[in-house]
């Protein structure tokens, strides 16, 4: 398993880029097939990253967390804009725009997946140069991982994460409407909730069980 920062960097980046950006461009199309123009004539819906990279969740969050050795590395891209009120059913059509990230990220994984062990199989990887093969194989196992972790942050029940906003969507009135109350300060949340360990206890278990007894 690399170790050092750069060969980290080399191996994430690539892959974290597609996924956020796939993630965010997934919300916007889905939004736009229900009534919603607003991602797709603010340019969003387009696979140039330069529309989609955010300085601190595409650039910080993974940097810091590649210098710091974390086992475990995620980041986003700049939020699609999405207006509910040009939805042919905003509740219920806003519950299809959120779980179009995720399931985008765990398709993603899949393809991923299956390319490593087909190539695993085939015997294509070690074909190659060993640098070269090596390095597509971690590409790979990096993809299905950093897939994996981003459905499932974003699928907790915290607004203005995907989770959050499909629970909103699928509460009673009164519990939606109170959950909606958080979402000003869900990112602060979620970032309490993540130095309080909240990989180690949610997340990572998760993980650990698809490799497990799925992902075999």
């Amino acid at each position: 398993m690399p170790q050092s920062p750069l060969s980290l960097a080399l191996l994430t980046i690539p892959a974290l880029l597609i996924a956020v950006i796939l993630h965010e461009i997934a919300h916007g199309w889905v939004a736009d097939k229900l009534g919603d123009p607003t991602a797709r004539l603010s340019g969003r819906i387009t696979l140039n990253p330069l529309k989609h990279i955010d300085p601190f969740l595409t650039v910080i969050v993974p940097g810091l967390l590649v210098l710091s050795g974390s086992p475990v590395i995620f980041g986003g891209a700049k939020p699609v804009p999405v207006n509910p009120l040009n939805l042919n059913n905003p509740r219920k059509d806003m519950i299809w725009v959120a779980i179009a990230g995720p399931v985008t990220n765990i398709i993603l994984a899949l393809i991923a997946y299956v390319l490593l062990k087909g190539g695993i199989e085939v015997g294509f990887f070690s074909s190659l140069p060993p640098g070269i093969g090596l390095f597509l194989y971690y590409s790979f196992a990096y993809a299905v991982l950093i897939n994996l972790v981003l459905a499932l942050f974003n699928m907790l029940p915290i607004p203005p994460l995907d989770g959050g906003r499909i629970a909103v969507g699928m509460l009673p009135d009164e519990a939606a409407r109170g959950l909606a109350r958080i979402e000003p300060y869900g990112i602060l949340v979620v970032v309490a909730l993540l130095f309080m360990g909240l990989f180690d206890v949610i997340i990572t278990p998760i993980l650990e069980f698809l490799f497990k007894h799925v992902l075999i």
